[in-house]
């Protein structure tokens, strides 16, 4: 039997969604993340990964990723300056997150073929 669900526990997990899908909004971020976790990657190779991003959108999302402490970026000083991305060991919180969207998008994904 299930429990009822109070509305103070309700309100809780609405303000919970609401900040993760904060930090996640948008079509890109977790393609992103997911790009960066098999292996660290330079901008253009990150663009190759994600196809459909622009240029643009890739700098801000990576930047807006750096800020919420899911991606580091290593500056290194060479000739010219090499500049890769990684996660960051903070992104393996999203691992179950992750695994669970790909489920439920594989079964989405079915049920709307067919």
């Amino acid at each position: 039997m299930e429990t009822e669900i109070t509305k103070t526990e309700c309100t809780s997990n609405l303000k919970n969604v609401i900040d993760a899908l904060y930090v996640l909004n948008g079509k890109w971020k977790l393609p992103i993340v997911l790009s960066l976790v098999n292996s660290p990657k330079r901008f253009n190779e990150i663009m190759k990964d994600v196809e459909g991003i622009s240029p643009k959108i890739l700098a801000q999302e990576l930047k807006h990723l750096e800020q919420n402490e899911l991606v580091v970026r290593n500056v290194y000083a060479t000739t010219p300056v090499s500049i890769v991305y990684e996660a960051s060991p903070y992104s393996e919180t999203l691992k179950d997150v992750l695994r669970t969207l790909s489920d439920w998008g594989a079964g989405h994904r079915k049920k709307i073929i067919g």
